[in-house]
């Protein structure tokens, strides 16, 4: 069962994520088939993103890059769980691939917001 203060922050995110985020789509390539090869195969899921930009302090040059973006994404309604190596697509077309993803999961039931490092490349 979930803790009510975690629903609450919850869902304090996805009114904040709605009001001031974008609409966008999470891309997951599922790898080829090992036996008969080809190509993976991309599945778009919708939902409801937040680029802000790192403070200049956080900016080391190797691990964040000065054009790196922290994404916070709404965790209602969307059907998967952003993890590295996705892609996270917004409404103005920009492709942020994910090379650190945190799911702000406090009480291991309820994933409250996740903010993630979308790269551009």
């Amino acid at each position: 069962m979930s803790n009510p203060l975690y629903t609450r922050l919850q869902a304090t995110a996805k009114r904040l994520i709605e009001k001031y985020g974008q609409a966008g789509n999470i891309r997951r390539i599922t790898p080829p088939d090992p036996v008969t090869g080809g190509d993976g195969t991309a599945t778009d899921y919708p939902c409801r993103l937040f680029p802000a930009s790192y403070d200049r302090r956080y900016v080391d040059g190797t691990n964040i890059l000065a054009s790196d973006k922290q994404l916070y994404i709404g965790a209602i309604g969307i059907g998967v769980s952003p993890k590295v190596g996705d892609v996270a697509i917004g409404a103005d077309g920009t492709e942020y691939h994910i090379v650190h993803n945190d799911p702000n999961n406090y009480d291991a039931v309820t994933n409250v917001v996740f903010i993630v490092q979308g790269r551009i490349l």
